[in-house]
This record gives structure tokens, sequence and C-alpha cells, in this order.
């Protein structure tokens, strides 16, 4: 299973366990060639950037839709990491009431 960090970290390239199973090379690949894409086909300043960058960026700009994507079946009063939410909001279902994401911990380095 993955976590919310664990998709972040491959997204944006910085998983520590890259060569520790199969197929994960494959998905490498596949990311870097998808972002690549992205960069070369874009008109804007995204053709500007690193493909590292387009990734931290992609992310930016996509990890609540992965949250929500990760947490639609989610039953009442489930929790996941925080008892609190940004601004001290409340939250219910494992997400905040105003639909943020409840964890942060997609932005704290791996360690081993």
């Amino acid at each position: 299973a993955r976590s919310f960090a664990d998709i972040g970290d491959i997204i944006r390239g910085k998983d520590l366990y890259l060569d520790h199973e199969p197929g994960k090379q494959h998905l490498e690949e596949r990311l870097e060639q998808m972002f690549k894409n992205i960069q070369e086909n874009n008109n804007t300043e995204l053709g500007e950037l690193t493909t590292a960058q387009v990734r931290e960026y992609w992310w930016a700009l996509n990890r609540q839709q992965v949250w929500n994507a990760m947490i639609c079946g989610v039953e009442q009063n489930a929790k996941y990491f925080r008892d609190r939410c940004s601004k001290g909001g409340s939250y219910e279902k494992c997400r905040c009431i105003n639909g943020d994401v409840l964890t942060n911990l997609d932005y704290v380095p791996q360690y081993l």
C-alpha cells in the first residue's frame, strides 16, 4: 500500500526506494517521459523549467485532487494523522471540512 506521502515522493522523483522493487524503474521512466512531454508541449513558462521543477509544480497543483481520490470512500469519523486542520478548522471523514488535505507529510523528506 502507498501513502499520500509516498505518492508525492514518486511523482516528484524523490522516492528513496526506487531500486528496491521490481517495476519501479519502469514507472520512473514512464513518469520522466510524461513530464518531459508536458514540458516540451507547453508554450508557457513550463517549457523553461527543468523536468524536476515541472514535477514539483505538477504535484503542488494536483495534490488536492490526488488526496480526494484516495479518500473518496472513507467512512464517517475516520482519522488520518492530524486532529486539526490548518487555520483551526475541523475535520470529518479524513478530510478538513473546507476540503484541504488533512496531512502535510507529503513534503517531509523520506528517511531511512
